[in-house]
């Protein structure tokens, strides 16, 4: 039986120089990969808005916007701050290189490039972009709601599950969501949140939500947890009301706020089946038929608060 096709590596090369671009080309297809060219910054954000690459080559130098804020902007994108870039220069002075690793690069070859030695960092980084990546894909699965953000305050990546409850009740600067001031000026104090440093936010359906420093996700992110915060009594209140079990309360709190089975699901990270399940031993406690009775006894509990 033939062996399955391996994956072609996706390379974007971003260099002014035709010589360069083609060099790299040349070498880069002979190795298997898959190359994409861009002559300037603009030219390479316009590309990857259609196509992400696996690893991006990245000149330090070039007219117009340089490779540094091609870096910047490319890393606000969490579609794409996983992928690494590498730069390639001549330019060998500390500052420069400090200046590349700061806009967001993992790596520097100087040019002129030995080929051998960039396809060796090319595996390298390529290697722990894809851990990093599975470790995400892990706890995107599992269904945990765990964010990470950079000192800036910035979220960088959000299991899917954390972002459907963080984009109700967080501000954003053009798409890209920002923890709330307390936790602004605590990262921008250039020390690590304490272990048990927490945030509490409003989310406009009444539901408290809380978030908790657990440690640090990786180069320069610290890591967060989401929480319903069930001290603000909702949940509890149902719980103790109905004699429900947590989940019962979860699912039946959110059928009080109108959301389907569906939304339900996703929100907690459960199966249809599983929701179904709780609903109907919901609806056997509530002493209820269908989700409008349950929906109303709740609301009635509820507002007695």
């Amino acid at each position: 039986m033939a062996e399955p096709t391996r994956p072609r590596d996706i390379v974007l090369v971003v260099d002014d120089s035709p010589d360069t671009l083609s060099f790299l080309t040349d070498a880069l297809e002979q190795s298997g990969a898959t190359v994409l060219v861009a002559i300037d910054g603009a030219q390479a954000l316009a590309l990857v808005e259609r196509i992400t690459p696996d690893v991006i080559l990245m000149d330090a130098v070039m007219p117009g916007m340089d490779g540094f804020e091609t870096c910047r902007r490319l890393k606000r994108s969490s579609a794409l701050s996983h992928v690494p870039v590498i730069f390639m220069t001549g330019l060998t002075e500390t500052e420069h290189i400090v200046h590349g690793l700061e806009a967001g690069g993992v790596d520097y070859v100087t040019k002129p490039i030995v080929i051998d030695e960039l396809f060796a960092r090319i595996r390298v980084h390529l290697a722990n972009a894809r851990s990093a990546q599975s470790a995400r894909a892990a706890l995107d699965t599992a269904g945990r709601y765990l964010l990470a953000s950079n000192r800036a305050g910035e979220v960088v990546w959000c299991t899917p599950q954390a972002i459907r409850m963080l984009s109700a009740v967080l501000p954003s600067d053009d798409g890209r969501l920002l923890l709330p001031d307390p936790f602004f000026r605590l990262l921008r104090a250039g020390s690590e949140p304490a272990a048990a440093a927490t945030v509490q936010l409003s989310a406009p359906d009444g539901m408290q939500l809380l978030i908790a420093f657990i440690g640090r996700g990786g180069r320069d992110e610290l890591l967060f947890r989401l929480t319903a915060e069930e001290s603000g009594g909702q949940e509890g209140q149902l719980r103790r009301h109905f004699t429900l079990t947590v989940r019962e309360a979860e699912v039946l709190l959110w059928i009080a706020r109108g959301k389907s089975n569906r939304d339900i699901g996703e929100i907690l990270g459960l199966s249809p089946r599983t929701v179904n399940k709780h609903l109907e031993q919901i609806y056997a406690k509530l002493g209820v038929e269908n989700r409008a009775s349950a929906a109303v006894l709740a609301a009635e509990v509820l507002s007695r608060r």
